[in-house]
């Protein structure tokens, strides 16, 4: 069985780096040979659920700017499956959550620099999923739920995005993580391992420095669906964390 996971895509560069995380995302990569992969990117909002669906070859999208040019020439040429995208947006309907399907769009780099470091052979089948991040975490949750189990069948379920993610509060340099995004990450892996989401529905009220740590909920969100659409029987658990330019976090679930 496989696990659901929420892993954090922090800057695009890492697609191109050689560090303790990119050497994580690896060795987490080697553990399983999924079927396929569903991957929810803080980098595609849409206020209806929305889900590739395509056989061919994605496009890499680099919706970036200002990163060295050799990043510019990494691809990931994956393939998509509309049959697992039919099947997907049919679990969600029986749901009663309204879901679309995108035939064009690629991989944008929430989705491709993880995978690019974790499976780099871009042979396994991908279905990218959009988040709304106006959803609530109960919301978000329930969207998650309706994937649960597909980890018994060997696929992936990865909510890519960053707990601690404020671009005006990053230190350029700096080594040392900020006291105040520890502890925003210390009550939320103390809560989750308590499996408490009544408590982490409440994040924004309840969590030290969530303003600081959330100032827009889309990178937040895939947290919530990954843990949605993890198994109910195990103890979640902190796979990698730390930080970069001081206030990045890096923190990484299994679930």
């Amino acid at each position: 069985m496989i696990p659901s996971l929420f892993l954090a895509h922090g800057s695009p560069a890492l697609a191109i780096q050689d560090t303790e995380y990119t050497s994580f995302l690896g060795k987490l990569g080697q553990q399983w040979k999924p079927k396929a992969i569903v991957i929810f990117t803080a980098h595609w909002e849409s206020e209806v659920l929305t889900l590739t669906s395509t056989d061919e070859t994605y496009e890499t999208i680099y919706d970036f700017y200002g990163f060295p040019d050799e990043l510019y020439k990494v691809a990931y040429p994956a393939k998509g499956s509309v049959k697992l995208a039919s099947r997907l947006e049919g679990l969600f309907r029986e749901r009663g959550i309204e879901v679309d399907t995108d035939s064009a769009r690629g991989l944008d780099h929430g989705s491709w620099t993880l995978l690019y470091k974790m499976f780099p052979e871009a042979d396994i089948p991908v279905i990218q999923l959009s988040v709304n991040p106006y959803l609530p975490p109960d919301g978000q949750i329930a969207i998650g739920e309706a994937l649960r189990g597909l980890g018994e069948e060997d696929i992936l379920v990865i909510g890519s995005g960053v707990t601690v993610h404020n671009l005006r509060m990053v230190n350029w340099g700096q080594e040392e993580p900020e006291p105040w995004a520890v502890e925003f990450d210390d009550w939320l892996i103390r809560h989750t391992l308590e499996r408490d989401k009544n408590t982490l529905y409440r994040y924004e009220a309840l969590a030290p420095h969530s303003r600081m740590a959330v100032p827009r909920a889309e990178h937040f969100v895939p947290f919530f669906l990954a843990l949605g659409s993890g198994s109910e029987e195990r103890t979640p658990r902190v796979i990698y964390r730390g930080y970069e330019f001081g206030t990045l976090s890096y923190l990484c679930l299994q679930f």
